[in-house]
């Protein structure tokens, strides 16, 4: 079974919002983690705009990434460039993705505007772990 790690600044949304997805998309074909170069905690909003997509994430947690240092994964996939720059060095022969997401959590306006935000990163985030899954399992 291939492992998927999905991985952030924070582990808090983005991260979050992917793992959800792959999860999804991939059914029992993969195991995905999601992890953070620091542990922000799953941010309520992340949680929110997945629930209104009909995916709990709910019982996420969010994860550091020296966690899983001993999980020989197939592919990582960095969800922002913090992370891609700032991630230490992985010892894994994985397959590496990279797309900037935008991050929701830094959203301002009125609380209709910031979960308008929140929707549209979703739906980005969505689109590409559907065609990763497509293209990668």
């Amino acid at each position: 079974m291939k492992k998927i790690l999905v991985l952030c600044t924070g582990n808090s949304c983005r991260s979050q919002l992917a793992e959800g997805y792959l999860r999804y998309f991939a059914g029992n074909r993969a195991e995905i983690y999601s992890a953070g170069i620091e542990t922000h905690g799953v941010n309520p909003r992340a949680i929110e705009t997945m629930k209104e997509d009909g995916i709990d994430i709910s019982a996420h947690t969010s994860n550091n990434i020296n966690e899983y240092l001993d999980i020989d994964f197939d592919f990582v996939i960095t969800v922002c460039d913090n992370a891609k720059e700032s991630c230490p060095y992985f010892p894994t022969n994985a397959k590496k993705f990279h797309y900037n997401f935008p991050d929701p959590a830094k959203a301002t306006g009125t609380e209709e505007e910031i979960k308008e935000q929140f929707r549209t990163v979703r739906k980005m985030i969505r689109a590409y772990s559907e065609k990763f899954i497509q293209e990668n399992l």
